[in-house]
């Protein structure tokens, strides 16, 4: 049998399957849900054992888990470590979705879980691909996988554990889909991934909460005080004010940027999918490039004082934010985390006290096209969708790329099948299932041209 008519003969349980793990809410950045998120754990080990894995084993680490599991069919052949995750982003705020996060409901020919796309879809194509290698007798490459628990919140044990099993982790090449194609008629494998610096910051004014009739006007209020200061992080270009912090970024090429303009891509439908009137960023940049080759700074949320039905009429003791900025080539989350610690505490007005606390981070990556996993992969997409995919650069973070190329000496392929449109940590995230199954479709033929271009 074919892997495509295997696949066909399939469909319904490969779907059924991964609504069984859609429906576990395995938020890692909440604890109340620990027991859930192990549960999934067990779940992945289950379908990978089930799938034809000779070794499945749950590693413990500090934090939740790591699936860890593998076929060697031939010490000779080349090896590929899949590596996914299978925690997700809290579901929040749930009235915003149409049908509950953790029931996975199909409507025109989407599938709407928190994790549908970001990543247990597209961690489990990886799973039924290799058991469709296994029952068609296929598999043409060594296979790993390395499943972790803790990526939404900033794989703080991935690094541990890699360098603790180098010698069970070593692999030719590393294959992940986590990552976005331009369009279903345009596939794209993405060559660069930002990096991350995430801080939270509180700035304190008076020791209580104080009535602002009496008190308004003659004391700072800490939320008057922190949007003034995040507002000033930005000039009248979008530009980002911290010292220093433009001091390492690698500038694209022209030849680069022509590229990339070449990327099809619609502003008019951009904005109507958004319901925006008009776009906003750095000025002198596209909007691809605003989210692909330029770092940004952007408020994730923002809270403090009276929220609550009817008025209260407050002047706050505290008021609190998340912030993201988004690195590129050359930048490091450190020193970043560093400039913007120094430049916060030296623009806050001696009526408040701030602290600033850093939570993950993660550093930028690029990887080379002229590669034999490159190759593998465009040759794969290019069986499957018809079409040559085009080189991207995608805007959001996976910290562990730099962290492999670091521990494991392995450069890694970005092989995702998602869409920028899917609404990945929002309400109503979804992955298509023509996505889902044109994964399950192309991860063997990267197998197969994988194995064909090491020998």
């Amino acid at each position: 049998m074919s892997t495509l008519s295997y696949i066909e003969a399939n469909r319904e349980r490969f779907l059924e399957e991964l609504f069984e793990i859609l429906r576990i809410p395995s938020i890692s950045a909440d604890s109340s849900y620990s027991a859930e998120v192990r549960k999934c754990a067990e779940k992945v080990a289950e379908f990978i054992k089930s799938a034809g894995a000779d070794h499945v084993e749950l590693e413990e680490t500090a934090g939740y888990p790591i699936v860890y599991a593998e076929k060697i069919i031939d010490p000779n052949l080349p090896t590929v470590l899949v590596y996914g995750h299978y925690d997700v982003q809290p579901s929040v705020p749930n009235e915003l979705w149409h049908t509950p996060p953790f029931e996975p409901t199909i409507r025109d020919g989407k599938i709407y879980a928190r994790g549908a796309c970001d990543d247990k879809g597209q961690a489990f194509m990886h799973v039924k691909a290799f058991e469709t290698m296994m029952q068609t007798n296929s598999l043409a490459c060594n296979i790993k996988f390395m499943i972790e628990g803790e990526e939404e919140v900033g794989s703080s044990n991935l690094g541990t554990y890699c360098r603790n099993n180098k010698e069970k982790l070593k692999a030719d090449v590393i294959l992940i889909s986590d990552t976005s194609m331009i369009a279903n008629d345009i596939p794209s494998i993405d060559v660069g991934l930002r990096g991350l610096s995430y801080v939270e910051v509180e700035v304190t004014g008076p020791n209580i909460d104080l009535h602002s009739g009496v008190y308004g006007g003659a004391v700072a209020n800490p939320i008057n005080v922190l949007c003034q200061m995040i507002a000033s992080m930005h000039d009248e270009n979008r530009h980002i004010t911290i010292p220093g912090f433009y001091e390492d970024v690698l500038e694209v090429s022209a030849a680069d940027r022509d590229a990339l303009a070449k990327v099809p891509f619609d502003i008019n439908e951009y904005k109507k999918h958004l319901d925006i009137e008009d776009v906003m960023g750095e000025a002198g940049f596209s909007t691809i490039e605003r989210t692909g080759i330029r770092p940004t700074l952007d408020v994730n949320g923002i809270w403090g004082g009276y929220i609550g039905e009817g008025a209260k009429t407050v002047l706050p003791s505290k008021a609190y934010a998340k912030i993201s900025m988004r690195l590129v080539p050359n930048q490091t989350s450190d020193k970043i985390t560093e400039i913007f610690q120094k430049h916060f505490e030296s623009i806050a007005p001696k009526g408040v006290k701030v602290k600033v606390t850093p939570h993950h981070g993660g550093e930028p990556v690029v990887t080379p096209t002229d590669s034999v996993p490159f190759k593998a992969a465009a040759k794969a997409m290019f069986d499957t969708f018809g079409k040559e995919p085009i080189p991207s650069r995608g805007g959001g973070s996976i910290p562990i790329v730099a962290l492999f190329e670091k521990e494991l000496q392995t450069k890694t392929v970005l092989m995702g099948f998602g869409l920028d449109s899917d609404a990945i940590h929002s309400p109503n995230e979804h992955y298509g299932v023509f996505n889902y199954f044109k994964g399950i479709e192309t991860i063997p033929r990267f197998f197969h041209h994988f194995a064909e271009l090491n020998k």
